[in-house]
Protein backbone atom coordinates (compact mmCIF):
# COMPACT_ATOMS: atom_id res chain seq x y z
CA UNK A 1 0.00 0.00 0.00
CA UNK A 2 1.39 3.10 -0.92
CA UNK A 3 0.52 6.37 1.03
CA UNK A 4 0.51 9.88 -0.01
CA UNK A 5 -0.69 12.96 2.78
CA UNK A 6 -2.98 15.58 2.17
CA UNK A 7 -5.42 17.80 4.55
CA UNK A 8 -5.13 15.32 7.50
CA UNK A 9 -6.16 12.36 5.12
CA UNK A 10 -3.70 9.70 3.66
CA UNK A 11 -4.26 9.22 0.18
CA UNK A 12 -3.46 5.05 -0.36
CA UNK A 13 -3.27 3.04 -3.80
CA UNK A 14 -4.21 -0.49 -3.32
CA UNK A 15 -5.28 -3.89 -4.40
CA UNK A 16 -7.20 -6.20 -2.15
CA UNK A 17 -7.53 -9.83 -3.83
CA UNK A 18 -6.43 -8.56 -7.23
CA UNK A 19 -9.08 -5.97 -7.77
CA UNK A 20 -7.23 -2.01 -7.52
CA UNK A 21 -8.46 0.76 -5.61
CA UNK A 22 -7.10 4.02 -6.31
CA UNK A 23 -6.61 6.79 -4.29
CA UNK A 24 -8.57 6.03 -1.00
CA UNK A 25 -9.02 8.12 1.62
CA UNK A 26 -7.56 6.69 5.11
CA UNK A 27 -7.81 8.82 8.04
CA UNK A 28 -4.51 9.66 10.27
CA UNK A 29 -5.00 7.56 13.32
CA UNK A 30 -2.54 7.99 16.06
CA UNK A 31 -1.02 4.77 17.45
CA UNK A 32 -2.98 1.55 17.21
CA UNK A 33 -6.09 0.80 19.01
CA UNK A 34 -7.53 -2.79 19.59
CA UNK A 35 -11.33 -3.27 18.43
CA UNK A 36 -13.84 -5.67 19.69
CA UNK A 37 -13.51 -9.24 18.73
CA UNK A 38 -16.15 -10.51 15.14
CA UNK A 39 -18.14 -13.05 16.74
CA UNK A 40 -19.08 -14.70 13.40
CA UNK A 41 -22.28 -17.36 13.95
CA UNK A 42 -23.59 -19.59 12.30
CA UNK A 43 -26.87 -20.83 10.86
CA UNK A 44 -27.11 -22.99 13.58
CA UNK A 45 -27.62 -26.78 13.93
CA UNK A 46 -31.27 -26.76 14.48
CA UNK A 47 -31.49 -26.36 10.27
CA UNK A 48 -32.30 -29.86 9.04
CA UNK A 49 -31.11 -30.06 5.20
CA UNK A 50 -33.65 -32.71 4.79
CA UNK A 51 -36.43 -30.60 5.68
CA UNK A 52 -35.46 -27.95 3.52
CA UNK A 53 -35.26 -30.13 0.69
CA UNK A 54 -38.77 -31.48 0.88
CA UNK A 55 -40.43 -27.96 1.96
CA UNK A 56 -38.08 -27.04 -1.54
CA UNK A 57 -39.48 -29.52 -3.16
CA UNK A 58 -42.99 -28.15 -2.95
CA UNK A 59 -41.92 -24.42 -4.22
CA UNK A 60 -40.75 -26.52 -7.41
CA UNK A 61 -44.20 -28.27 -7.90
CA UNK A 62 -46.10 -24.98 -6.86
CA UNK A 63 -44.14 -22.24 -9.05
CA UNK A 64 -44.33 -25.25 -11.87
CA UNK A 65 -40.59 -25.60 -12.90
CA UNK A 66 -40.70 -28.59 -14.05
CA UNK A 67 -42.70 -29.21 -17.47
CA UNK A 68 -43.41 -32.90 -18.98
CA UNK A 69 -40.09 -34.96 -19.34
CA UNK A 70 -38.54 -37.80 -18.35
CA UNK A 71 -37.16 -39.09 -14.65
CA UNK A 72 -39.48 -36.03 -13.66
CA UNK A 73 -38.86 -37.04 -9.72
CA UNK A 74 -35.23 -37.25 -10.36
CA UNK A 75 -35.61 -33.58 -11.78
CA UNK A 76 -37.73 -32.40 -9.23
CA UNK A 77 -35.43 -33.67 -6.55
CA UNK A 78 -32.42 -32.02 -8.01
CA UNK A 79 -33.97 -28.47 -8.18
CA UNK A 80 -35.07 -28.87 -4.87
CA UNK A 81 -31.92 -29.35 -3.37
CA UNK A 82 -30.49 -26.78 -5.81
CA UNK A 83 -32.89 -24.52 -4.14
CA UNK A 84 -31.84 -25.61 -0.84
CA UNK A 85 -28.07 -24.84 -1.53
CA UNK A 86 -29.35 -21.32 -2.52
CA UNK A 87 -31.26 -21.03 0.61
CA UNK A 88 -28.40 -21.80 3.03
CA UNK A 89 -26.60 -19.60 1.14
CA UNK A 90 -28.94 -16.87 1.80
CA UNK A 91 -29.05 -18.39 5.70
CA UNK A 92 -25.18 -18.00 5.92
CA UNK A 93 -24.70 -14.47 4.35
CA UNK A 94 -27.51 -13.40 6.63
CA UNK A 95 -25.49 -15.08 10.05
CA UNK A 96 -22.40 -13.25 8.81
CA UNK A 97 -24.15 -10.31 8.00
CA UNK A 98 -25.78 -10.01 11.49
CA UNK A 99 -22.28 -10.31 12.68
CA UNK A 100 -20.61 -7.76 11.45
CA UNK A 101 -23.75 -5.47 11.95
CA UNK A 102 -23.29 -6.22 15.80
CA UNK A 103 -19.64 -5.93 15.82
CA UNK A 104 -19.76 -2.33 14.27
CA UNK A 105 -22.38 -1.77 16.90
CA UNK A 106 -19.37 -2.13 19.81
CA UNK A 107 -17.15 -0.45 17.58
CA UNK A 108 -18.79 2.42 17.62
CA UNK A 109 -19.03 2.16 21.44
CA UNK A 110 -15.36 1.56 21.63
CA UNK A 111 -14.76 4.61 19.49
CA UNK A 112 -17.16 6.84 21.76
CA UNK A 113 -14.85 5.47 24.55
CA UNK A 114 -11.54 6.54 23.54
CA UNK A 115 -10.70 10.47 23.66
CA UNK A 116 -8.28 9.50 20.31
CA UNK A 117 -10.74 7.90 17.69
CA UNK A 118 -13.93 9.66 19.00
CA UNK A 119 -13.86 12.55 16.77
CA UNK A 120 -13.46 10.32 13.72
CA UNK A 121 -17.01 9.20 13.41
CA UNK A 122 -18.58 12.92 13.77
CA UNK A 123 -19.98 14.19 10.42
CA UNK A 124 -18.89 17.51 10.84
CA UNK A 125 -15.06 17.29 10.76
CA UNK A 126 -13.54 16.51 8.03
CA UNK A 127 -11.63 13.63 7.18
CA UNK A 128 -14.34 11.34 8.95
CA UNK A 129 -15.54 7.57 9.25
CA UNK A 130 -18.72 6.02 8.89
CA UNK A 131 -20.31 2.84 9.37
CA UNK A 132 -19.31 1.11 5.98
CA UNK A 133 -15.73 2.55 6.78
CA UNK A 134 -15.77 -0.98 9.20
CA UNK A 135 -16.95 -2.89 6.35
CA UNK A 136 -13.52 -1.55 4.27
CA UNK A 137 -11.75 -2.24 7.30
CA UNK A 138 -12.93 -5.98 7.17
CA UNK A 139 -11.88 -6.21 3.46
CA UNK A 140 -8.58 -4.75 3.73
CA UNK A 141 -7.59 -6.34 6.38
CA UNK A 142 -8.96 -9.72 4.25
CA UNK A 143 -10.55 -11.17 6.69
CA UNK A 144 -10.85 -14.68 5.86
CA UNK A 145 -15.27 -15.37 5.12
CA UNK A 146 -14.82 -19.28 3.68
CA UNK A 147 -16.56 -17.76 0.35
CA UNK A 148 -18.65 -15.10 2.36
CA UNK A 149 -19.25 -11.82 0.01
CA UNK A 150 -19.19 -9.33 2.94
CA UNK A 151 -20.87 -6.62 1.54
CA UNK A 152 -23.54 -8.65 -0.01
CA UNK A 153 -23.58 -10.46 3.71
CA UNK A 154 -24.55 -6.96 5.38
CA UNK A 155 -27.24 -6.11 2.51
CA UNK A 156 -28.51 -9.45 3.26
CA UNK A 157 -29.05 -8.61 7.16
CA UNK A 158 -29.77 -4.85 6.39
CA UNK A 159 -33.03 -6.55 4.43
CA UNK A 160 -33.94 -8.99 6.98
CA UNK A 161 -34.24 -8.00 10.20
CA UNK A 162 -34.42 -12.41 10.55
CA UNK A 163 -33.80 -14.20 8.08
CA UNK A 164 -36.88 -15.67 5.73
CA UNK A 165 -38.34 -18.81 5.67
CA UNK A 166 -37.72 -20.96 2.75
CA UNK A 167 -41.47 -21.19 1.87
CA UNK A 168 -41.69 -17.14 1.70
CA UNK A 169 -38.75 -17.52 -0.84
CA UNK A 170 -39.46 -17.91 -4.79
CA UNK A 171 -36.97 -19.92 -6.90
CA UNK A 172 -36.68 -16.27 -9.14
CA UNK A 173 -35.35 -14.66 -5.79
CA UNK A 174 -33.07 -17.31 -4.40
CA UNK A 175 -31.55 -18.21 -8.03
CA UNK A 176 -31.52 -14.60 -9.41
CA UNK A 177 -32.75 -11.69 -6.97
CA UNK A 178 -31.06 -12.57 -3.88
CA UNK A 179 -27.57 -11.17 -4.64
CA UNK A 180 -28.71 -8.58 -6.57
CA UNK A 181 -31.14 -7.55 -3.80
CA UNK A 182 -28.37 -7.44 -1.33
CA UNK A 183 -26.01 -5.31 -3.55
CA UNK A 184 -28.51 -2.82 -4.37
CA UNK A 185 -28.95 -2.98 0.00
CA UNK A 186 -25.71 -2.67 0.84
CA UNK A 187 -24.65 0.45 -1.56
CA UNK A 188 -27.32 2.51 -0.64
CA UNK A 189 -26.34 2.20 3.29
CA UNK A 190 -22.67 2.66 2.07
CA UNK A 191 -24.02 6.04 0.39
CA UNK A 192 -26.14 7.46 2.95
CA UNK A 193 -22.78 9.27 4.46
CA UNK A 194 -22.47 10.99 0.82
CA UNK A 195 -19.63 9.44 -0.14
CA UNK A 196 -17.41 11.81 2.00
CA UNK A 197 -16.43 9.10 4.17
CA UNK A 198 -12.73 8.20 4.73
CA UNK A 199 -11.41 4.70 5.32
CA UNK A 200 -9.66 3.56 8.94
CA UNK A 201 -6.01 2.77 8.24
CA UNK A 202 -6.10 -0.85 8.40
CA UNK A 203 -2.58 -1.00 10.24
CA UNK A 204 -4.11 0.83 12.99
CA UNK A 205 -6.93 -1.70 14.30
CA UNK A 206 -6.25 -5.04 15.61
CA UNK A 207 -9.03 -7.35 16.27
CA UNK A 208 -9.67 -11.04 16.57
CA UNK A 209 -12.05 -13.06 14.50
CA UNK A 210 -13.78 -15.64 16.53
CA UNK A 211 -15.62 -18.59 14.97
CA UNK A 212 -17.11 -21.99 16.11
CA UNK A 213 -15.36 -24.88 15.71
CA UNK A 214 -16.59 -27.35 13.84
CA UNK A 215 -16.55 -30.99 14.92
CA UNK A 216 -14.14 -33.05 13.50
Amino acid sequence: MLYTEQSGALIASLTIGGVGYMDRHYIEVPGTHELPPLLVRTIGEETDRAELVERATAIVETEDMVGDCECLEQRKLDLAIHLTDQYLGLLTHWAWGDSVVEWIRQCETTFAATSALRHLLSHDVWPHAARSSFVDLLLDKEVPTHGVVIERAVGTRLTFRQPPPIDCCSNQFLFYLNSRLAGAAYQTWAQMSNGSASHLPPESFHFEVLEPKLDG
